[in-house]
């Protein structure tokens, strides 16, 4: 017998130990799946069931757990929330989440619109988008960082609720993110092409504008688990607030609070790019205040074109450096 002979049979033996261990690896894996999907079926089951034990009615239709073999995909057709006793309900449509094997902490989720909103003290609302992607960092026990990222997002008073729907606001697109920090929550997000319907804001007109925002929430790790339903007592660290439209542009930095009565208390730095365009779009938000706008603004372009001054607010009267802007009624 050759050499060669003797070889054939020990490569067919190692090819046949080699594809006996992929197929018990497959099983395993296979197996391993399909537990994890019937858990994720039974945790949702508990958790909508142990909601509604309290009196909450929760609901995640036609649930679906899929993606087999290389991914865990969880699907609703639609979503609801309502709970009586506090007079809020929330309801929206299908929902997909869609977590690769690679990558189980990081999943990816789509919701479809219109989220339709009713909670005490604010008028019911109905909040659409051509597209809302959430992308989540899973950590215990809260998520390491949530990012929201919406296009053709649009908001109004809800249909079925009123006669005329009031058009509350519009933006090209919008994003969020979220990260705990220690006790406290920061917040970055943006909104490109802004617009604030007159109709939400009592016929004062503003134009279409970006932002962008960079702030803390004081406490906001405990707050979330607490269902706030007031600004008061609450506190605000802004890094960077900024909005712009067209050549002018306002940037505010500087700690904000809400106290026990409703008043906002305020030590903001606000700088300015080109004076008399930001005058002439506040003096049409504020027309009864546009004659000291448009003089204070004059005096401040001696100053140059972008300028720095104090946004101070006390007991909710609002001033910037000397110009009073008025005051802010109490908030909720």
């Amino acid at each position: 017998m050759t050499s060669s002979d003797e070889r054939q049979p020990t490569r067919r033996r190692r090819l046949f130990w080699l594809a006996a261990f992929v197929v018990v690896l497959f099983a395993v894996y296979s197996g391993g799946w399909f537990y994890l999907a019937n858990r994720v079926r039974s945790e949702a089951d508990k958790t909508v069931a142990a909601l509604n034990a309290n009196g909450v009615e929760a609901g995640c239709a036609n649930l679906q757990v899929g993606g087999y073999p290389f991914s865990f995909a969880v699907s609703c057709d639609t979503l609801a929330y309502e709970d009586d006793a506090k007079n809020i309900a929330a309801s929206a449509g299908s929902f997909k989440a869609v977590a690769p094997i690679i990558q189980p902490w990081s999943p990816v989720a789509n919701l479809r619109g219109p989220l339709r909103t009713s909670i005490p003290g604010m008028v019911p609302l109905w909040i659409d988008w051509d597209d809302l992607r959430a992308n989540v960092n899973l950590s215990w026990p809260l998520p390491h960082r949530v990012t929201l990222r919406a296009e053709g997002l649009s908001g109004q008073t809800d249909p079925a609720d009123e006669t005329d729907p009031v058009q509350l606001f519009s933006a090209g697109k919008a994003a969020g993110q979220l990260q705990p920090n220690g006790p406290d929550l920061d917040y970055l997000g943006s909104f490109i092409d802004l617009e604030i319907d007159p109709e939400a804001i009592g016929g004062r007109v503003l134009p279409a504008f970006d932002a962008t925002g960079d702030a803390t929430l004081k406490n906001g790790v405990a707050l979330i688990g607490t269902h706030v339903q007031s600004l008061r007592g609450q506190a605000l660290d802004i890094r960077n607030l900024d909005l712009s439209s067209g050549t002018a542009r306002v940037t505010v930095s500087g700690p904000l609070s809400v106290d026990a009565d409703g008043f906002i208390d305020a030590d903001l730095m606000i700088r300015i790019k080109d004076p008399k365009a930001v005058a002439a779009i506040l003096g049409a938000a504020i027309p009864e205040r546009k004659s000291e706008i448009a003089q204070g603004f004059a005096a401040l372009s001696l100053l140059g074109n972008e300028p720095s001054m104090p946004l101070q607010v006390s007991k909710g009267r609002a001033s910037l450096g000397f110009i009073p802007l008025g005051k802010i009624k109490p908030v909720d």
